[in-house]
């Protein structure tokens, strides 16, 4: 096994010419495709994430590590899910509830994105919804 443990080096014989040759197994981790509001399905997109999480996170007191420890969760969260696909709203909701754990600023920033509020009322109560 590998320092990392996600491969497995085997050291092989042809049965044949009596050759040896060595392998390398690895893991292969399917994402979900992302099933968005108009009924389209896109490839999960690391980068998307992240680059949502950074625009979100700019200017903000946050860590790189701790943003890449939260998509890291997010990413075990889909794996977890075990689906083929996974609707959009699901994933922006795993990112809303990270944002919250890491800045409430920011989480406010992308909610107000992502839910699109229509007034100030609604802006108002995803605030009293933090206090």
């Amino acid at each position: 096994m590998s320092d990392e443990g996600d491969t497995i080096r085997r050291r092989r014989r042809c049965a044949k010419c009596d050759k040896r040759f060595t392998t390398y197994e690895r893991v292969e981790l399917v994402l979900p495709a992302i099933v968005k509001k108009n009924g389209s399905r896109v490839e999960y997109s690391h980068d998307k994430l992240a680059s949502s999480l950074k625009l979100a996170l700019r200017k903000r007191p946050v860590s790189s590590d701790s943003v890449d420890e939260a998509i890291a969760r997010i990413e075990e969260k889909l794996l977890s899910l075990g689906e083929k696909e996974i609707p959009s709203e699901r994933v922006g909701e795993l990112v809303m509830r990270e944002l919250k754990r890491l800045d409430k600023v920011a989480y406010i920033r992308f909610a107000s994105v992502y839910r699109s509020f229509a007034d100030i009322e609604s802006f108002e109560s995803a605030l009293k919804e933090l206090k």
